[in-house]
């Protein structure tokens, strides 16, 4: 890798951005920043801005953009995002994008690339609706794509107990992916008017959407 990547990953929930991130991260040595783990780690730390957000929180209030800007920069500056971060959950209106994109061109940096993880959303709903884990060790099974060798019983430890996200339900996923794309439509013209908006197919294999992320990240970081 030849340069830093500031990299937005964009998709619903159950796209699969988390595993993708992950390996993305394993790949190409990127950090994956979430802005939910940031301002906890900032408040945790007592940082400046961690501070703020937590009189902010503690108030009952939204943190303010600026708060969010001001920890994701003092993360930013830490030495393990040299090699380029993958910002996860952040920017999510257009406003985010354009104060995101000053900040990064106070620091000599610009977004690499926005990329779309885009999905059927008839499809998307039975992938999500279906999971379920077993209660004892984790292990993720689905109604119609992975279920149980024996019947009621987990291949991995044996357990009869299983559960399931009670927001997992067709419903809810739905609303929630009307949600994401009233939401992320805007960001999606944002990117495409600058150029950097990527789309990558998130309803094939995971690797094969891994392979495509990564001939993404390889072009930019070129």
């Amino acid at each position: 890798m030849t340069k830093s990547a500031v990299l937005i990953l964009l998709g619903p929930p159950g796209a699969g951005k988390g595993t993708q991130a992950r390996m993305l991260e394993e790949k190409f040595g990127l950090v994956q920043l979430s802005t939910g783990d940031l301002l906890r780690a900032a408040v945790a730390a007592g940082t400046e801005a961690g501070k703020e957000a937590q009189a902010v929180m503690s108030a009952g209030g939204l943190v303010s953009d600026e708060i969010v800007l001001a920890i994701l920069k003092d993360r930013m500056a830490e030495p393990d995002t040299s090699r380029g971060v993958i910002l996860d959950g952040f920017p999510r209106t257009a406003g985010q994008a354009e104060a995101l994109d000053e900040l990064l061109e106070a620091q000599g940096q610009s977004i690499g690339s926005a990329i779309s993880l885009d999905v059927d959303d008839a499809a998307m709903v039975e992938r999500v609706s279906g999971r379920y884990t077993c209660a004892n060790c984790g292990e993720g099974y689905h109604d119609s794509f992975k279920q149980p060798a024996v019947a009621g019983v987990c291949d991995k430890c044996g357990s009869t107990e299983f559960k399931r996200r009670a927001d997992d339900n067709a419903e809810t996923v739905s609303a929630r992916l009307e949600s994401y794309h009233a939401q992320t439509a805007p960001l999606i013209s944002y990117y495409e008017g600058k150029g950097v908006l990527s789309r990558v197919d998130a309803m094939g294999e995971i690797d094969r959407v891994a392979a495509d992320l990564a001939a993404i990240v390889t072009q930019v970081t070129a």
